[in-house]
């Protein structure tokens, strides 16, 4: 058994796909568009992202366009991203904050030499975090 995230950003999907290769170097493995169905997709919604896979380091990270007239809401939950070190904490850190918001600085803490926290531009929750030194 495993528990991989999915995220419905409700008509922002390809925006975020863009955004998290950039950010974090996301590996796109497949995508479906609505048209892509056997059912036809509502008006409006041909080009729409039905389905699509992200690899972000070991991590798979399914997304949707979901249902877009709906406002996406993240919460109650974030993103651990683990880094190898201090420096691609910073870099990744500081890409998703990109148009986002901190919610606490990245810093050094007593269990990581690199941990910070953030809501991207499109609310979804990090927590980027170095190992600390063995």
């Amino acid at each position: 058994m495993k528990v991989e995230p999915y995220l419905f950003f409700n008509g922002r999907c390809e925006e975020a796909i863009t955004f998290y290769q950039q950010a974090v170097g996301a590996e796109l493995l497949f995508q479906m568009r609505m048209n892509e169905a056997p059912e036809p997709p509502p008006p409006g919604s041909e080009n729409k992202i039905m389905h699509a896979t992200l690899r972000i380091g070991t991590t798979a990270l399914m997304v949707s366009d979901g249902n877009s007239n709906m406002q996406a809401n993240f919460k109650g939950f974030s993103l651990s991203l683990g880094v190898a070190d201090a420096a691609e904490g910073e870099r990744v850190f500081a890409a998703l904050a990109q148009g986002g918001t901190v919610t606490m600085p990245l810093g050094k803490t007593f269990w990581s030499p690199c941990f910070g926290m953030l809501e991207d531009r499109f609310g979804v929750g990090w927590m980027v975090i170095a190992p600390a030194a063995a």
